[in-house]
């Protein structure tokens, strides 16, 4: 394909089927194809692809792509050949690797796919250099620094394999990395700092929404109430809870599966084909799923607990509208969740150094989470962002929550924790404050004791939410033996005066019933009609629906209503070979509903 000299406009139109260039893109690949390296840091959703897959068509030769999961190359590959375009993957599972091989060797290939171990391969070096080489691709630039979320050794080594092909671009990729994963990004891969062009990380069209968790099931229950027939991601803290929760939504009606590394390869496979394959399915999964799916469908991702950090965050919600459409983020979570994670940076073998970053990462997710303000503050802050005006497509822009001053109650409830010997859970203390002269309370003796019933006027919820407040700020740290509460480091300003403490006054209430949002105007039975078409396309030819197209391509569809393949063609996301292989079916249904 790439044999016929084409400027990148040209085949962002003809192969793609795209109208211009979105954001950064147009200049990053201009600078690729001008011979340039490029560190790119941009959304999920903002079109990373492009940014090598373009100047892979327009550059002689072929492009080298490195990427981390073979579901993700093949996934990619999938995907580019429904476009016309010539690529492959050469990897462990590759039951075609001579043909491929031979293909490159006779440039019959515009994309090559290739998992870090093999780029890292004498052979296959010795097999490159002896080609002509467009460029080298590095997707999930993250995983090259160790400061990154998804630190990967075999990463550190791309950078002598870039350098066995002087005068070829690299370009490498991610949606998330900090300012110290950013550099070090840069100086493993050999990339001058005046290269690295940082595109924004807002995606606009998720919604953010952080609920303290009282009862996660039925939570969650309220929640999908509101998505019924789209397909979601839902993570859970462990195996044994991702399969309980598939299991109950299954016998709930909603079509559910589990993924985790505890079952056999081959269910985990028929698992993630039928969830990439289906148009509402749910996935229920540890974070071992989702870096491989380049699902562009994807209207929710739930959290049943707090991710690992804000990068595992950004990275795991950004799978969700990856197409543009309105999307949610929903977040789960609970003391119990803090203290877990704090308990993992104490226990774990990483160096002084490294416990502290996690330590900073874990800190800023907390913020996230306790903050009252626009959720994309303390999201694009953290990047290194300015702060952004509010959103109003976040929980606490739409219900702006109410603060009252708990100053008072927080010294009550650090007393309360003093006084009983710095060993008791939130419960405990509740009912010390709260006066409740239960048995254990008698036991200890607490019910004599000066902050015995001194909290009566504050309800249990409030107590409990106050409690996870000051231990996300480590005015309340846990006994790493017991489990109780102890005095944290910024006990002493708040018992001193020094430091004030406001609380959401809504924070024990329950979650309001969420509006689910509209499909942008377009009538929905002639959706609906062009997604039937479209699944109808996608079993005969063995590839997911978004594979022949985007959710946002039908939407175009219905709103623009084309009566001819001219028409149809200038419809953003059908290039030539999807309007000379689908073209025709899909006029059908627009006649068939005029």
């Amino acid at each position: 394909m790439s044999a016929v000299a084409r400027t990148p406009d040209q085949v962002l139109h003809e192969v793609f089927g795209f109208p211009s260039f979105r954001g950064l893109q147009g200049d990053i690949i201009a600078d690729v194809c001008a011979g340039l390296d490029v560190l790119a840091i941009m959304p999920t959703g903002a079109g990373k692809s492009l940014c090598y897959q373009v100047p892979a068509l327009v550059r002689p030769g072929c492009a080298i792509v490195v990427s981390p999961l073979i579901a993700l190359m093949a996934d990619q590959v999938r995907s580019l050949r429904a476009y016309g375009v010539r690529a492959a993957t050469l990897n462990s599972l590759s039951d075609d690797s001579d043909a491929t091989v031979a293909a490159l060797r006779d440039g019959e290939l515009d994309l090559l796919f290739v998992a870090p171990e093999r780029a890292s391969q004498p052979g296959f070096q010795a097999l490159v250099r002896r080609i002509e080489v467009a460029l080298v691709a590095i997707d999930e630039a993250h995983c090259v620094s160790q400061w990154g979320h998804d630190f990967r050794p075999e990463y550190r080594q791309l950078r002598a394999f870039c350098d066995l092909l002087p005068g070829v671009p690299r370009i490498a990729l991610t949606a998330t990395a900090d300012q110290t994963t950013r550099l070090d990004i840069l100086d493993q891969l050999g990339i001058d700092a005046d290269r690295m062009v940082v595109a924004g990380f807002d995606r606009p069209n998720i919604r953010y929404e952080v609920e303290p968790k009282t009862s996660a099931m039925r939570q969650l229950m309220t929640f999908l109430d509101t998505q019924k027939g789209r397909c979601g991601i839902i993570y859970a803290p462990t195996r044994a809870i991702t399969d309980r929760v598939a299991e109950t939504l299954g016998k709930a009606g909603i079509p559910a599966l589990p993924y985790h590394a505890g079952l056999d390869p081959a269910v985990r496979g028929r698992n993630q084909e039928a969830f990439v394959a289906a148009d509402g399915m749910v996935m229920v999964a540890t974070v071992a799923f989702g870096m491989g799916i380049d699902k562009p469908d994807v209207r929710f991702v739930v959290h049943l607990g707090l991710p690992k950090s804000i990068e595992a965050y950004y990275q795991e919600t950004g799978r969700a509208g990856r197409d543009g459409d309105p999307a949610v983020a929903h977040l789960l979570y609970g003391a119990e969740d803090i203290a877990r994670a704090r308990q993992l940076i104490a226990q774990g073998g990483a160096t002084g150094e490294r416990k502290a970053a996690e330590t900073n990462r874990l800190n800023a997710l907390i913020a996230f989470c306790e903050t009252s303000v626009c959720r994309r503050v303390p999201l694009l802050t953290y990047f290194g962002e300015p702060a952004p005006p509010p959103c109003g497509n976040c929980d606490t822009c739409l219900t702006p929550p109410a603060l009252t001053d708990a100053t008072e109650a927080a010294r009550k409830l650090l007393s309360a924790v003093y006084r009983t010997g710095q060993r008791f859970g939130v419960g405990h203390l509740v009912d010390v404050l709260r006066g409740n002269p239960g048995e254990k309370v008698r036991k200890f003796g607490h019910e004599s004791l000066s902050v015995f019933g001194i909290g009566r006027d504050v309800p249990q919820g409030s107590w409990q939410a106050l409690a996870r407040q000051l231990e996300a700020s480590e005015a309340l740290v846990r006994d790493p033996d017991h489990g109780g509460l102890m005095l944290g480091p910024a006990a002493r300003p708040i018992l001193k005066g020094e430091a004030s403490i406001s609380l959401r006054e809504a924070a024990a209430a329950m979650p309001r019933r969420r509006e689910r949002g509209g499909s942008g105007g377009v009538e929905e039975p002639l959706f609906e009609a062009l997604r039937r078409v479209r699944r109808d396309l996608a079993a005969a030819s063995g590839v997911p629906p978004y594979v022949i197209f985007h959710d946002a391509t039908l939407r175009a569809m219905a709103a623009e209503r084309p009566v001819s393949l001219t028409d149809l063609g200038r419809v953003s996301g059908v290039g030539a070979r999807k309007l000379e292989a689908y073209g025709a079916a899909f006029l059908a249904a627009l006649r068939e509903a005029a």
